[in-house]
C-alpha cells in the first residue's frame, strides 16, 4: 500500500496525510474522534479495508497514550475486562464471517454508524447502567462493538454511549475509552492480517500516517485554548452525520 500511495498516486498520499492531520486536530480538541473521522474521510478516497489498514498505527499509538495514568489502569481494566472480551470475540467472529470491510455494504454500514453516533451525541441523551447490569451488558455491548468494527472499521458504537452511561468521572471516562479503542485497534489489525489485508507495507504506510496525526493532535491541543470545545464538537458531529448521509445516499443511488 505504501508504495502504491507514493509511487502511483502522490495526490492520494497527500490527501491521506491531510486526513490524518485533521483527525488529529479533532482528537486534540475534543479528546476523541481520530479513528472515526479518519475512516469517514478515507472511505471517500479508498476502500474501507485500505482505510482501516492505514488507521492501525495512528489509532494504536494515540489510544495507548490515552491509557495514562498507568496506576489507575488496573482497577478500570478489572471493571471493563468482560466488555473487552466481547470486543475481541465480536471483531474476530465478524472478520471470520464477513471478511475485511469492503464493497457497498461496508460503505453503507460505515455511513449508518456515522449517522447513528453523530445523531445520538448531538441529542445529548443520557443513559444510565445499574451496577448489577454493568458486566453482562458490557459483554453484549463489547460483542456488538466488535461486530460493527469488523464490518466498518469504526469502534465507537455502541461502546462510547455505554461507557458514558457508567458512573465514571471525566478522567476515568477518557481512560476507559482509551482501553476500549486500544483493544479494538489491536484486534482489528489482527483480523485484517488474517484476512490478508494487512502486510508489512501496510504497517509502513500506517506508521507514516502517525506523523501528521501527532502534529494534528498538537495543533488541536493548542486550538482547545482558543475556541469552545463544545461548539467544535457540535460541528464535528454534524460533519459526521453529513458524511454518513452522503455515503448512504451515494450507494443507494448507485444501485
Amino acid at each position: 500500500m505504501f508504495s502504491s500511495l507514493i509511487g502511483e498516486s502522490p495526490p492520494l498520499l497527500a490527501a491521506a496525510l491531510v486526513v490524518f492531520f485533521l483527525a488529529g486536530v479533532v482528537k486534540g480538541v475534543v479528546g476523541l474522534g481520530l479513528p472515526t473521522i479518519a475512516m469517514a474521510l478515507l472511505a471517500l478516497l479508498m476502500s474501507p479495508s485500505r482505510a482501516a489498514a492505514l488507521l492501525i498505527v495512528p489509532s494504536l499509538v494515540t489510544n495507548v497514550w490515552q491509557l495514562r495514568p498507568w496506576g489507575a489502569l488496573g482497577p478500570l481494566m478489572r471493571r471493563l475486562w468482560l466488555m473487552q472480551l466481547g470486543v475481541t470475540a465480536g471483531t474476530m467472529a465478524g472478520a471470520w464471517l464477513l471478511g475485511a470491510p469492503s464493497g457497498s455494504w461496508a460503505m453503507v454500514g460505515l455511513g449508518a454508524m456515522l449517522i447513528v453516533y453523530g445523531a445520538w451525541a448531538l441529542s445529548g441523551a443520557k443513559l444510565s447502567v445499574p451496577p448489577r447490569a454493568e458486566r453482562p451488558l458490557g459483554l453484549v455491548v463489547g460483542t456488538l462493538t466488535g461486530a460493527i468494527t469488523s464490518a466498518t472499521g469504526v469502534f465507537t458504537v455502541p461502546a462510547v454511549p455505554f461507557l458514558q452511561a457508567l458512573d465514571l468521572d471525566r478522567d476515568e471516562l477518557i481512560q476507559a475509552m482509551g482501553i476500549s479503542f486500544t483493544v479494538s485497534t489491536v484486534v482489528l489489525g489482527i483480523s485484517l492480517y488474517l484476512n490478508g489485508h494487512y502486510s508489512a507495507a501496510d504497517a509502513s504506510a500506517s506508521t507514516v500516517m502517525l506523523v501528521p496525526a501527532l502534529f494534528g493532535m498538537s495543533a488541536g491541543t493548542w486550538l482547545r485554548q482558543k475556541l469552545s470545545p463544545i461548539v467544535f464538537k457540535r460541528c464535528f458531529l454534524l460533519g459526521l452525520v453529513a458524511l454518513g448521509l452522503q455515503m448512504v445516499l451515494r450507494e443507494a443511488l448507485a444501485h
